[in-house]
């Protein structure tokens, strides 16, 4: 799909140069069947389903049988009440319940493409550079709008802090002025025309190849950050390859749990606590890092459970 050229325009109306418009948001084969069901799904969650009707127990009244059970030469009856009587309650009425729908992601995007690429097909895409506006005014955006050459049902993008704009267009009829994060295919399709900015331009989500090498960098940039906050001990690489991650005496865990060569002591990184052998914690605790002894845990910023230690001063008390 190549991309779709369309010569932009300012607030006067005149050509201001070209801005090429993803084809796959604007040059799609409509789905009418995906934006029917998207549309069906939002009008479907608008709706309050806060109706509601009475049953025969919530009813007032009713409480004693109306008559006998035989020698009426009537129908028994237990209650007035009953739905088949006049004033009695409901019968399978309405209950207050959501109406909403479950719809996929990937069928709301679908469906906006599809109604942004339907009316890009029919020339009913305008782009404009900038609004420009200095104060909220509602006159130069009427005006604005007529050099346009748009009429009837107009939807302005706007991006989110160009204020000015969205005070100045909000006031005109048949006008709606929606956020480009907001985009959906019935506001799209209950609109004649789309006036985007060039900032507020949807894109699809797959980046273009320089803008690919572009996050790659910043993918790298991001993991050095990662490292650099993963790193305890500040020597510039990271806690998940440090074999050292706490400083001198420490060992990085294996796989397994199971217990480096000289390095006995459990350490917990959440908690900053590390645990000696044969202590109540040390077989339910999964090592973070390990310690040789005491002294390079506690240079590492670690230290015993408060229990433990106050357990241990209870029992050396005793002994004394």
């Amino acid at each position: 799909m190549a991309d779709l050229t369309l010569t932009t325009k300012n607030a006067a109306g005149k050509d201001a140069g070209n801005v090429k418009l993803d084809a796959a948001v604007f040059g799609l084969e409509p789905n009418v069947a995906v934006m029917h069901q998207v549309v069906t799904a939002q009008l479907a969650a608008r709706r309050s389903g806060t109706q509601s009707t009475k049953t025969r127990s919530e009813v007032r009244g009713g409480g004693r049988k109306p008559y006998a059970q035989k020698g009426t030469g009537n129908a028994r009856q237990g209650s007035i009440r009953a739905p088949h009587f006049t004033g009695g309650g409901i019968a399978l009425g309405p209950k207050p319940r959501s109406y909403s729908q479950k719809t996929p992601k990937k069928m709301v995007k679908l469906a906006t493409r599809s109604a942004l690429s339907d009316r890009a097909s029919d020339g009913k895409v305008v782009v404009v550079d900038s609004w420009g506006f200095d104060a909220p005014k509602t006159k130069p955006a009427k005006q604005a709008l007529d050099a346009l050459g748009v009429s009837g049902n107009v939807m302005v993008v706007i991006e989110h802090d160009d204020t000015n704009a969205r005070l100045s267009f909000r006031n005109l009829v048949n006008v709606q002025v929606v956020d480009a994060g907001e985009l959906n295919a019935y506001d799209i399709l209950c609109c004649d025309w789309v006036v985007f900015t060039t900032a507020a331009l949807p894109e699809a989500d797959g980046p273009s190849a320089g803008q690919r090498v572009e996050t790659a960098a910043a993918v790298v940039e991001a993991d050095e950050r990662n490292d650099a906050a993963g790193d305890a001990d500040a020597d510039g690489v990271s806690d998940a390859v440090d074999p050292s991650p706490h400083g001198a005496g420490s060992h990085a865990p294996i796989d397994g749990d199971a217990m480096p060569e000289g390095y006995p002591i459990k350490g917990n990184a959440d908690s900053m606590l590390y645990h000696l052998p044969d202590t109540s914690f040390y077989n339910r605790t999964v090592a973070e890092v390990w310690f040789d002894t005491e002294e390079s845990a506690k240079a590492a910023g670690f230290s015993r459970p408060a229990s433990q230690l106050k357990k241990e001063a209870e029992e050396q008390g005793e002994d004394a």
